[in-house]
């Protein structure tokens, strides 16, 4: 099929949300490092340098995902959190909204180390600047409900929401050799140990974190 590039803004919008949407798509079937740009556009329809005419790399389209969903997830975010939690229930709430979006927590846990490599300087900025945004929310979420915390500590929560999401995450997804070895040793199904992890490893930080204020 021959390509026609969109020329109208509405044209390259509803391209652009095609190319993203077939890339959340194959990220449910698989993890982001296993997806290649070339897969993504076969997949789209178009050629490689097609699809490069919307985003500039691969890592940038991932990115763009991964933007939304984390957006997406903080709105369902300010709807769990009880304004009467202690810091358990906010933490639980955090956590259980967060592993309902699997595809937050694969591109979480593939953003420093997979999607951040082949992005320009101009457009690091932007990942950036979206990216403390998020997470400048998120501690203004928690500091509604819990207002014992000053700015520093929130902070240092909802950063530490991402960095265990990114260590915990690729757990979820062992090889079967792996798993197999994992029963044979006692332990958890993938899904229940990073369940079990990130709740509890979140719930002790916020704990923590609200301890240290009341001292």
């Amino acid at each position: 099929m021959e390509f026609q590039r969109a020329r109208r803004p509405e044209q390259v919008a509803q391209r652009r949300r095609t190319i993203l949407e077939t890339a959340c798509a194959m990220l449910r079937e698989r993890p982001v490092a296993d997806i290649s740009l070339r897969e993504l556009s076969d997949r789209v329809g178009l050629a490689k340098s097609n699809v490069l005419r919307y985003f500039d790399s691969r890592e940038a389209i991932f990115l763009e995902v991964l933007d939304r969903e984390w957006a997406a997830w903080l709105d369902e975010v300010e709807e769990a959190v009880a304004p009467a939690d202690d810091a358990v229930g906010v933490a639980t709430a955090v956590a259980t909204a967060l592993l309902g979006r699997p595809l937050l927590c694969e591109l979480v846990s593939g953003m420093a180390g997979v999607l951040e490599r082949n992005i320009s300087v101009d457009f690091a900025r932007v990942v950036k600047r979206n990216a403390h945004e998020r997470t400048a929310r998120l501690a203004g979420i928690v500091r509604s409900r819990l207002p014992v915390l000053d700015d520093a500590a929130a902070r240092h929560f909802a950063g530490a929401v991402l960095v265990m999401t990114a260590g915990l995450w690729p757990h979820a997804r062992p090889t079967a050799a792996v798993a197999q070895a994992v029963r044979e040793l006692g332990g958890p199904p993938a899904g229940e140990r990073v369940r079990d992890g990130l709740t509890e490893g979140l719930v002790n930080q916020l704990v923590g974190l609200v301890a240290r204020a009341t001292a």
